[in-house]
Formats: C-alpha cells, structure tokens, sequence
C-alpha cells in the first residue's frame, strides 16, 4: 500500500523519489494501531523537514495520514517518507511544499535470527538526519552480503564504530549497556531502551570489541536483535542482557495512533 498526502499515489508524482531522491523519512512497526515512541518518530520528522526543506511539517497531518494507511489490528512496517514531486535535480533550491508517503510492508515475526556484520569505513551524509539517500550505505551492505555477511557495520578512518546502514549497535559489558559515542544517527528504539535500562555512551573501537560480552543491533522493524560475528570475531548468539532488553522494550507501551 502506498499513499501520498492521504490519497492513493500517483505513479508520476513518485517519479521524483527515483530521479531525485530527496527526502527524509523515519519508519514505524504499527502493532494494534499502537507504535512505540510515537512521539519521538514525529518528532524527527518535524525535525529533519527543517533541516532538509526549510520548512515545518505538521505531525497532526501526517499522524492523520499513518493512521489512514494502517490496519486497526495485526502487525505492519510503516514508512513515512516526505520529499516534494516539484524539485529536480536543476532546481533543487527552490521553496519546498514537502508531500507525505506513506507505504506499508508485512512486519517480520520477532526475535530475528543473529546478525553477522562486516565493518566498512563509511559515514553517511549528515547522519543526524534520516534521509532517503542510501545508494553509500546499500553499496556497503551489498559487498558484506557477497562476502558472506548478512550487513555492513560503519566505522571511521581510526576504526571508530558508529552505526549501521539502518540501525543502530549497542554492546553488552556485565549488567552494562555501552553505546558508541559516534556521530550517528539516534534511532527511536535506542532512545527507547536509554530510558529504560542504564546504559553509557563512549568511544567504541574494532579493538575494543573482544573485550565485551555480546553485542546487538537495534531499529523498530527489528527491535533488539543479537550480533553473532563482527569480522572475523564471533560474539554469543544469546546472551541474558539481550533478553532482557528485548523484554523491557516489548514492555514499552504503545502511543495509539
């Protein structure tokens, strides 16, 4: 299902998003008509429209066109993504009217099955924002998965660990949490977990990774899924913390759309 401004999209107003591609957007699993960290979601929307349009964007708007485009019941991946048909490539500087597609997608059954990763040098372009441009960060995934990894882990020229194309890494270290303090994007389910399991934020190394106890990846289709290798070092595919981070965050309650 697709739908631009709460309507069904039209083929040529999407041209843009494949010719263009500028844009921002965030994505949400909807269970129930619920979505955990609903707020924080509209949030970077409004957030990134600024930044990437100049302009505001209206939350109440776009909720309105989420909650046209989800099911009252069962479980789905709902991505909103806003660009504006009206600017190409020649005149990409003109004033903005940011339109609003929503599009929907089956959502997996959770836990997912241990990810296998594979560092790559790589920061995406202005990584505070959630764009639409992911030809950098797809290239990379592209040649871990030819290498025989399922993604690729993004680190800087000293080997600094940030982020993943589309999620975040967070490790396991006793009871303790560690998040990479790297420029990155902040997704809405580790900001989710921060609230409710201490944690820390520090400088994380390809070096340092032996010297943790688990490690895992985090966003809102997947929730907290297991790092089982990172390179050529392998990590539990189970470990309790992982557990119990999966159940505090399936305790999180849902804002009703």
């Amino acid at each position: 299902m697709a739908e631009l401004n709460g309507k069904p999209a039209d083929p040529d107003a999407l041209q843009a998003l494949a010719l263009t591609n500028y844009g921002h957007c965030t994505s949400m699993r909807v269970e129930q008509g619920r979505v955990r960290g609903l707020s924080l979601h509209l949030d970077r929307l409004a957030r990134d429209c600024r930044a990437v349009f100049d302009t505001d964007l209206d939350p109440g708007r776009v909720l309105e066109f989420v909650r046209r485009a989800t099911p009252r019941t069962g479980s789905c991946v709902a991505r909103v993504t806003v660009f504006d048909p009206a600017l190409g490539l020649g005149r990409i500087g003109a004033d903005a009217h940011p339109h609003v597609l929503v599009t929907t997608r089956a959502a997996g059954s959770l836990p997912l099955p241990p990810l296998r990763v594979r560092s790559a040098v790589y920061t995406r372009d202005v990584p505070g924002v959630k764009s639409t441009g992911l030809f950098g960060a797809l290239r990379h995934r592209r040649a871990a998965q030819r290498a025989g990894f399922d993604d690729a882990l993004f680190v800087d020229g000293r080997s600094m660990i940030s982020e993943g194309g589309t999620w975040n890494i967070g490790f396991v270290q006793g009871e303790q949490v560690v998040w990479p303090d790297a420029e990155c994007l902040a997704g809405t389910t580790m900001r989710l977990l921060q609230q409710v399991h201490t944690s820390v934020s520090v400088p994380v190394g390809l070096a340092d990774v032996t010297g943790f106890d688990a490690a895992f990846a985090t966003n809102a289709a997947i929730g907290v899924r297991a790092v089982s290798c990172l390179n050529d070092i392998p990590l539990p595919q189970a470990h309790p913390l992982i557990e119990e981070l999966r159940k505090e965050y399936a305790e999180v309650p849902g804002d009703s759309l």
